[in-house]
């Protein structure tokens, strides 16, 4: 928060000295906001602040509710869980975005052929595309704007969300940029690749089905077991609860659980 405002104190200044605001140098921005502009979160400060307040109360109420102890899964728990959803969120945005590149790099292709040049043909693909790819290339078209260059421009893009199909679509636009060459034709073969990726993706997902099927089942069981023997026999958990003896065997219970579930995870990624 400190770096953000000083920041946007020191770029005033500077909109002030100079008249206008020239973006020529890439920003470095912080992991949390990172990656909640990967995810599609724009949240005001307004908007950050009133988050941190709730999660501050439920840290202070589950305190009040169950002590120390308490506290430390819910602090634990809800870090992680954030985590997760912000994982899954940019993971269906990679894949819709990824699927709406073909389309965004033909119409690239046409304005090429109708004469236009890459800069202005990014620009108006970028106009014509669809959320949630438009929403994130306009952090690119802002730049290009600004005075960036477009390769530069576009590297920023492929660094921040780390594809290999943004990252192949910068380095063909900074090789097209420095040597020149037929743009229109690496364009198209960089659609076919892409198509060629994402049919073989989906193969591979159609048969690693059943795996991933059982991983979810193993990961969700415990947790089901848990909430089944808390609704038909509260009293049993409650009691190792008022023990320090339970209390560690909880705890070890629930640190094995998550261990269980990233490793889980982890394998189901890697297929």
């Amino acid at each position: 928060m400190r770096r953000g405002l000083r920041e946007g104190a020191s770029e005033k200044v500077i909109e002030r000295l100079n008249g206008v605001y020239v973006g020529a140098e890439k920003k470095n921005i912080g992991f949390v906001q990172r990656e909640l502009l990967r995810s599609g979160f724009n949240l005001s400060f307004g908007q950050f602040v009133f988050l941190f307040i709730i999660w501050f109360l439920l840290l202070a109420l589950s305190f009040v509710v169950g002590g120390g102890v308490l506290l430390l899964i819910v602090a634990i728990s809800s870090v992680i869980l954030m985590r997760l959803y912000l994982m899954i969120r940019l993971r269906r945005r990679l894949q819709r975005m990824i699927s709406q590149l073909p389309q965004l790099l033909d119409h690239m292709i046409r304005s090429l052929k109708s004469g236009r040049t890459l800069g202005d043909g990014l620009l108006l693909a970028i106009e014509n595309s669809q959320d949630p790819l438009r929403g994130a290339l306009l952090r690119t078209r802002n730049n290009i704007q600004r005075g960036v260059s477009l390769p530069d421009a576009v590297d920023d893009f492929a660094n921040l969300y780390d594809q290999d199909e943004f990252h192949m679509l910068a380095l063909s636009i900074a090789v097209n940029n420095r040597y020149g060459g037929n743009a229109s034709e690496v364009l198209s073969n960089l659609i076919e690749l892409i198509r060629d990726r994402e049919h073989a993706s989906r193969q591979l997902r159609a048969l690693t089905g059943e795996t991933r099927l059982s991983a979810v089942v193993l990961g969700g069981l415990p947790i089901a077991m848990a909430g089944y023997m808390f609704l038909t026999s509260p009293e049993l958990l409650l009691g190792m609860w008022e023990q320090s003896s339970g209390q560690m065997v909880l705890l070890i219970a629930f640190a094995l659980q998550l261990i269980g579930s990233v490793a889980l995870w982890r394998m189901m990624r890697s297929i």
